[in-house]
């Protein structure tokens, strides 16, 4: 089993566990590893660390949110350049996010302005921004790692799409699509799913997005067809220990009809390619 989505402290938010004790989770669970996500710092050297000394496969990378510089090439390439393996799009500070009125680090000291992130079309084409865009695209094909759309809009991660595949960049996931953001609806997740990406399905959801249920979550997981990747996204207090929200998703899906089989390929193989060079 691997997890493409697990949050560890340190955080700014709080979390159920440091990475050797979500480490150690995975471990006892038979994982091979997984991915090491957070919202405002980079997670290479903290995965690299961890996967020295634990010897399971620990992938770190770096969320594009303005505590890194936002679409930032620089942050871009020196995560990339010491071993990381994923770029995820702006999350809590993309625009979804602030309209959707779900937490941001500027949630903790009412002195930081509430500015948002994007990219085309919400971002104008002739924007400056959108230079640093299509340079990080660019740097992502160019150490064949994996984008991952983030919070950002439905249009976005169709556009993020159309670039990424001019590029060649075949190692694309739709972060959590059906979640609150974006919010893309199954008959859309199928059609991106059918072009190539890769369709990201959480325990978090499950266990806490409202209105959600497992019946929604077995149609999203059908629309995926074979780009089915299932995660965590645990590590909140109020969570299981991710390894056992993870099963618990698997679970739920299976009871819903979905191949247990399918479910375990994507929670295994089928992210392990995704990631791993």
């Amino acid at each position: 089993m691997f997890d493409v989505h697990v949050h560890a402290a340190p955080d700014v938010l709080d979390r159920i566990g440091y990475d050797d004790q979500i480490g150690a989770s995975y471990a006892a669970a038979g994982y091979s590893g997984f991915v090491l996500k957070a919202h405002h710092e980079s997670t290479v050297g903290r995965a690299s660390a961890l996967s020295r000394s634990s010897g399971l496969e620990v992938v770190g990378g770096l969320a594009l949110n303005r505590a890194v510089g936002g679409i930032n090439p620089a942050a871009v390439l020196s995560a990339l350049s010491t071993g990381g393996r994923v770029v995820w799009f702006p999350t809590a500070d993309s625009h979804t996010q602030e309209t959707a009125e779900l937490p941001r680090l500027g949630d903790l000291d009412g002195r930081l302005d509430r500015s948002v992130l994007s990219v085309p079309p919400i971002l104008a084409a002739d924007d400056p921004a959108a230079k640093d865009v299509a340079f990080v695209l660019d740097l992502i094909a160019e150490h064949d790692a994996v984008l991952c759309t983030g919070h950002v809009s439905g249009a976005e991660c169709r556009w993020l799409l159309d670039e990424a595949l001019g590029r060649g960049i075949d190692r694309f996931l739709l972060t959590h699509p059906s979640y609150t953001v974006p919010g893309m609806g199954a008959g859309e997740i199928a059609e991106l799913a059918e072009r190539g990406a890769h369709v990201e399905i959480t325990a978090y959801q499950l266990l806490h997005q409202p209105g959600m249920t497992a019946a929604r979550l077995a149609a999203v997981a059908r629309a995926a067809g074979s780009r089915l990747v299932l995660a965590s996204d645990a590590g909140q207090p109020d969570s299981p220990e991710p390894p056992a929200a993870l099963e618990q998703l698997i679970s739920a899906l299976t009871a819903e009809g979905v191949d247990p089989g399918r479910l375990r390929d994507a929670a295994s193989d089928t992210p392990r390619r995704l990631v791993l060079p």
